[in-house]
């Protein structure tokens, strides 16, 4: 056995030639897709900071999210509005009457989807990646940013990513329940509070707990008041120890070069890959996943509670709960 041939076996270059392989395929999956295979409706103003919105599959939302949306992100942002598997009519008039740049791919693959969007904004260095469940709050992108720039300047940890406060989240439920001096009643009333999340937890499973953490009972303030009081008090962060669900999140351009993009499935939509993937990434390279306690964003519902929690937000979707101002 030769040398290059002893070094490509080994353990330690063989992990790199699988990461360097995975990143040329995942390039390769972008240069496949051809122009006829996108379409891009560029409104680009070449800005540092992009705000990427994944949306496609939940038109009921629109209304409310994109009201925030258009209230909330900074002028001073790139804004790419992206859809996976399809070209939505309703979505390119709300983004040509925002000012905003507007994309859709054939095929159906969120990580080729975001790989697509990012490559298209050569200028954005700072990218906002957000779901179109996501219910933003007034200084939630500038107050991510600021995190980000805290934490790096600090040099407690090496920053993968920073996202914020979100109630109906394995980790953001422990920590709005703790601010909220609530601990006590969620664990009597649904199951005992620890930083976990899955399938297994009612926060990702239970209807109940996502109607309460969207007001049921009157327990946990509507979201607008809940950043407020969040965003008044001391800045601080904190590192989380668990699998983050990444609805709402920003990373830089360089950590997405360092994971050799997003990576693409052969076959199939990938939901949830590139989450497993940036988690897993963050833990095997020593990157914290890095919350900001001073920025707070709703999440609708995971899995088995969106069929119902449609039909709850429709019939609240007026109320101070979803609506701001």
């Amino acid at each position: 056995m030769d040398l290059k041939e002893k070094l490509r076996t080994g353990g330690a270059t063989r992990a790199l030639y699988q990461k360097l392989r995975t990143a040329r395929d995942n390039r390769e999956a972008v240069r496949r897709m051809r122009d006829k295979q996108i379409r891009f409706e560029d409104r680009r103003q070449n800005q540092e900071k992009l705000v990427m919105i994944i949306a496609g599959y939940k038109e009921f939302l629109w209304p409310t999210v994109f009201a925030r949306f258009r209230k909330f992100i900074p002028a001073d942002c790139d804004v790419c509005v992206a859809s996976s598997g399809k070209y939505v009519p309703a979505l390119s008039k709300l983004a040509k009457e925002a000012g905003w740049s507007y994309l859709a791919t054939d095929r159906n693959n969120v990580a080729l989807l975001q790989n697509i969007v990012i490559t298209h904004f050569p200028a954005a260095q700072f990218i906002f990646k957000v779901d179109e469940d996501i219910f933003a709050t007034e200084g939630l992108f500038s107050s991510l940013l600021a995190t980000y720039h805290e934490a790096e300047q600090e040099k407690k940890y090496n920053v993968g990513f920073v996202a914020p406060l979100i109630p109906l989240n394995g980790y953001g439920h422990v920590r709005v329940l703790e601010k909220l001096g609530l601990v006590d009643y969620y664990a009597q009333h649904f199951e005992e509070v620890k930083y976990a999340a899955g399938r297994d937890r009612a926060v990702e499973d239970d209807l109940q707990v996502a109607e309460f953490f969207w007001g049921a009972g009157g327990f946990v303030p509507p979201i607008d008041e809940l950043a407020r009081r969040f965003r008044d008090e001391p800045r601080a962060y904190r590192a989380c120890p668990i699998r983050f669900s990444i609805g709402c999140i920003l990373f830089t351009r360089s950590f997405w070069k360092s994971m050799g993009m997003f990576a693409v499935a052969k076959n199939g939509p990938g939901m949830g890959a590139d989450e497993s993937q940036i988690c897993a990434f963050c833990i095997e390279e020593s990157k914290a996943m890095i919350i900001d306690e001073n920025a707070l964003a709703g999440h609708l519902s995971f899995g088995k509670q969106n069929a119902p929690m449609k039909k709850y937000y429709l019939q609240h979707a007026d109320s101070k709960y979803f609506t701001n101002g």
